[in-house]
């Protein structure tokens, strides 16, 4: 598999990050998610997962930040719309990021539900993008957690495809 995201100079484009205009913002974290253009998909392929985490986040809140997660793509899609997070544009099944979780209980904000853009608070952070080719749709609806869709993934992915989009602080 082969995934290409706008970037410039090595980074993720601005648009999709904390150094975004504020109309691309909502509640002052960047709301509207990149597109994903995704190559050469296994055949066997019954349904594609992804998922945004920030391991460089581990010394600054204890913990990897997920940013945005999704399960359940029809393969047949090879183009995630910029926006997809919000506007519902492909269907997918939308997971929790990290504001909902317990430490900032922040469940009922719209922005927990899909896409909260990267946000390095002390230095350039590495963020990393996965797919992957899984050989059945994974049983999950909208609102589920990562961790699940990891335990749901386990001994059904092909093949997985990681594409690391730095951000500067």
């Amino acid at each position: 598999m082969n995934i290409k995201i706008p970037m410039k100079n090595g980074n993720l484009l601005n648009k999709y990050t904390k150094h975004t205009d504020n109309q691309y913002k909502e509640n002052g974290r960047p709301s509207i998610s990149f597109p994903v253009d995704i190559d050469n998909i296994p055949a066997d392929t019954k349904s594609l997962a992804f998922s945004l985490t920030d391991l460089d986040s581990i010394p600054v809140c204890g913990f990897e930040w997920i940013h945005w997660i999704g399960a359940n793509i029809d393969p047949e899609i090879r183009h995630i719309p910029e926006n997809a997070a919000k506007n519902h544009s492909i269907e997918y099944d939308h997971g929790y990021n990290s504001l909902a979780g317990s430490l900032l209980n922040m469940k009922s904000d719209p922005m927990s539900l899909g896409y909260v853009g990267p946000t390095p608070p002390n230095k350039k952070h590495n963020y990393t993008f996965t797919v992957y080719a899984l050989d059945k749709k994974i049983d999950l609806n909208n609102g589920f957690w990562y961790n699940e869709m990891i335990h749901k993934m386990n001994g059904h992915i092909i093949e997985q495809e990681v594409l690391n989009l730095p951000v500067e602080k």
